[in-house]
């Protein structure tokens, strides 16, 4: 069957990690580099729009505008995007949309970060001397997108990063799997081991040393316990300065560029939903209809299965996510032969906060060039465990044009909870987490408290015995009494 003229084709895909001590490198020279990495000066100027992912290391008005002008792009078009990990997914679906009906032939997608630039030299207290944009420039559309990241329910208690919200649903796991505290941990240490051994497989991850199981989930001088039950092996590393540009075109732009086609990747499907913003009204911490939903919809509207995918990509902030993900597509966790990553994840990988996936694919994309007749599936994740975005991918063109569906309305179906934001009584533990100092001493104890009524209170133990003792007990399903103030002790 002859390729149809507008099957969008991801036919760019660059990389780089930025190691020197040089404080003059910025976010947007990052893109410029990777852009450079994903395809020739002729391909980048011919760009008619460029779409950037937020970014946290500086402030630009309108970054676009300034990648543009880098490459030879001035005419293109530009947009930025709101806050989330889902967001570099949910521009590749966009982007083969417009492509597909005509409103765009060239579509260049860039994220960086220089976190770790920008952290040495405010540790040096000094300030960086990077582009600053007149306010006259206007700000580019999608620049003010936002959904909420904390309800009030959250806040109250303090209850406020993904440090915190991450292990709780990690205790939800453990919980429902019937786990011992040292089972699961040593279960967990093994499956980012895992990904550790990707991650030293792949040329662009930024820690490439493969670490055991023991390194990982052991706290040690080196690896601290940042919130129980994760070390700082378990979080995401944004102590980097990675960047990364996807590029999309029409088939018939692809062939007028000569752009080889041995480098094309087809966007099968996507989809895109979300969870209950509240995470005090998610039915289950260790489950995502959202997930479940829209990774399905993903793979039906490829005509596949998570079987038929050779290659995954699990979103890794944290073990949690990962683990939520695979039960709700039904893949099986610490598999030796089908490892839930093509880098390595945001631990090893590199975790350049909203832009981990624009580097997912591109590897992605790499692995399926050098693998002629294979196909890869990407999950994205932005909040806690909120956004959600799905992309199903291959060397070969898709039977159907692209397809892509959001799949709110039937996520918004799902049964959820009441949360309580000023309750007081006794229930008992349905999850916690216990930050920890940096003597690993317990600071604190965040609860997820289930009352009589099967509703749920988001509480926080501020006595530090106490919460000591959720370190060294098992407290699932222990009576607690909650204040209205959001305090609790144990009974």
């Amino acid at each position: 069957m002859p390729l149809a003229p507008r099957t969008p084709v991801l036919v760019g895909y660059g990389q780089v990690n930025q190691r020197d001590e040089n404080p003059a490198i910025e976010p947007v020279d990052l893109m410029a580099a990777a852009a450079r990495e994903a395809a020739d000066a002729r391909v980048l100027e011919s760009v008619d729009s460029v779409r950037v992912v937020n970014l946290l290391s500086w402030r630009y008005r309108d970054p676009g505008l300034l990648l543009a002008q880098r490459i030879g792009a001035d005419k293109a078009a530009t947009r930025y995007t709101g806050i989330g990990g889902n967001v570099p997914q949910t521009l590749v679906n966009l982007a083969c949309l417009d492509i597909q009906q005509g409103s765009a032939d060239v579509v260049l997608i860039a994220g960086a970060e220089t976190w770790r630039a920008r952290s040495k030299l405010r540790a040096a207290g000094q300030k960086p001397d990077w582009t600053r944009q007149d306010e006259s420039v206007p700000m580019p559309p999608g620049a003010d997108e936002s959904v909420p990241m904390a309800a009030p329910s959250d806040e109250r208690i303090q209850l406020d990063r993904p440090a915190f919200v991450y292990p709780m649903f990690e205790q939800a796991v453990r919980i429902a799997a019937g786990e011992t505290v040292e089972a699961h941990r040593r279960r967990i240490g093994e499956l980012w081991a895992q990904f550790s051994s990707v991650a030293a497989a792949n040329p662009h991850a930024w820690n490439r040393e493969a670490l055991t199981a023991e390194q990982i989930y052991q706290p040690s001088p080196s690896n601290r316990m940042i919130s129980w039950p994760y070390t700082k092996l378990m979080n995401s590393n944004n102590m980097v300065d990675q960047g990364a540009v996807l590029i999309l075109a029409s088939a018939e732009k692809a062939k007028e560029l000569q752009i080889p086609s041995e480098r094309w990747i087809f966007p099968h499907s996507g989809a895109d939903s979300h969870d209950t913003y509240a995470i005090g009204e998610r039915a289950e911490f260790h489950r995502s209809p959202a997930i479940r939903i829209a990774g399905q919809r993903a793979l039906q509207l490829a005509g596949a299965s998570v079987e038929d995918m050779d290659l995954i990509d699990v979103y890794s902030c944290f073990p949690s996510a990962v683990q939520v993900a695979a039960t709700e597509l039904g893949l099986p966790v610490g598999d030796p032969d089908r490892p839930l990553t093509v880098t390595g994840g945001l631990t090893f990988a590199g975790g350049p906060w909203n832009n981990y996936v624009t580097h997912s694919i591109a590897t992605m994309a790499e692995q399926l060039a050098a693998q002629p007749g294979r196909r890869g599936l990407i999950t994205a994740n932005g909040g806690y465990l909120t956004k959600h975005s799905f992309g199903v991918y291959g060397t070969e063109p898709p039977s159907h044009e692209f397809r892509w569906a959001d799949v709110q309305s039937d996520v918004d179906r799902e049964p959820s909870r009441t949360a309580l934001v000023e309750w007081s009584g006794v229930g008992t533990v349905e999850s916690w987490t216990t930050p920890v100092d940096r003597d690993g001493v317990p600071e604190k104890a965040f609860l997820a408290v289930r009352t009589a009524e099967d509703a749920r209170a988001l509480a926080v133990i501020a006595d530090r015995d106490q919460a000591a003792v959720t370190v060294s007990e098992d407290i699932a399903g222990a009576s607690v009494r909650v204040h209205a103030d959001g305090t609790a002790s144990l009974q």
